[in-house]
C-alpha cells in the first residue's frame, strides 16, 4: 500500500466510504501490491492514510475479514490471508 498513498475515498459518492476503502484494499490484494502475509497498518495509521474515521476503518476490516481477504491475529496485527484451494483440490478420496 506504500505505492498508492494518493487514493482517498470519494466522499460525495453514493457508495459508502468503507465499502470504498474495503473495494480499494481487495485491489491492492488482488494485484499482488498487498502479498498473502503482509501486515497491513494499524487501524489509526489507516484512518490517516485515508483521511477517514477509525470506526471506517475498522467497519472496512471486518469486512475484509468476512470475505476471506484478511484474518487478525490479536496484538499482531491484521495479515493478508493466503487464499484456500477449493474444497475438492487435493482431495485423493474424490477420484
Amino acid at each position: 500500500m506504500a505505492d498508492d498513498r494518493e487514493w482517498k475515498p470519494d466522499l460525495t459518492s453514493h457508495v459508502y466510504v468503507y465499502l470504498q476503502v474495503v473495494h480499494h484494499i481487495a485491489d491492492e490484494i488482488r494485484t499482488g501490491r498487498l502479498p498473502v502475509g503482509a501486515r497491513l497498518p494499524a487501524e489509526r495509521d489507516l484512518a490517516d492514510q485515508y483521511g477517514v474515521a477509525v470506526n471506517t476503518i475498522r467497519r472496512a476490516v471486518r469486512e475484509l475479514r468476512d470475505h476471506g481477504l484478511v484474518i487478525t491475529v490479536p496484538i499482531k496485527g491484521t495479515f493478508v490471508k493466503a487464499e484456500q484451494p477449493p474444497a475438492d483440490e487435493g482431495d485423493s478420496t474424490t477420484n
